[in-house]
């Protein structure tokens, strides 16, 4: 194991947390090993590690991104992933304007959306 793999699998469980890690490691294959190896030393490794922009700002940057890009499928778990990087509510919606502004209204309405059913859920499970 390389240090920054390493250095990545600690971020990324400093982030998304052990049970989301563990689930996801556990159901890892022979197939997809090398993508799993890239994102964890490249994503984690190195873009998350750095410690130029704290892990609020960067979390509000990768939000606003997975908006304005429709790549909608990883935007629950990074809203789940704000109670670690400290990143709040106010915080998600302002990341959400600027795409609804910079990158279109209706990839903002969709990411919303997704973040207010991402909440309740959270929500339901600390009750």
């Amino acid at each position: 194991m390389s240090s920054r793999y390493a250095k990545g699998l600690a971020v990324r469980r400093a982030v998304l947390g052990d049970a989301h890690v563990d689930a996801a490691e556990s159901i890892k294959s022979d197939f997809d090993e090398p993508f799993q190896t890239l994102i964890t030393e490249n994503a984690w490794g190195t873009v998350w590690a750095d410690d130029t922009i704290p892990q609020r700002e960067r979390s509000m940057i990768t939000l606003a991104l997975l908006a304005a890009t429709g790549n909608f499928d990883e935007i629950p778990m990074h809203i789940r992933a704000c109670a670690n990087t400290g990143a709040s509510k106010d915080d998600i919606m302002q990341a959400f304007l600027h795409v609804a502004i910079y990158a279109g209204v209706p990839r903002a309405n969709h990411a919303i959306k997704l973040a207010k059913l991402t909440f309740a859920e959270i929500e339901v499970g600390e009750a």
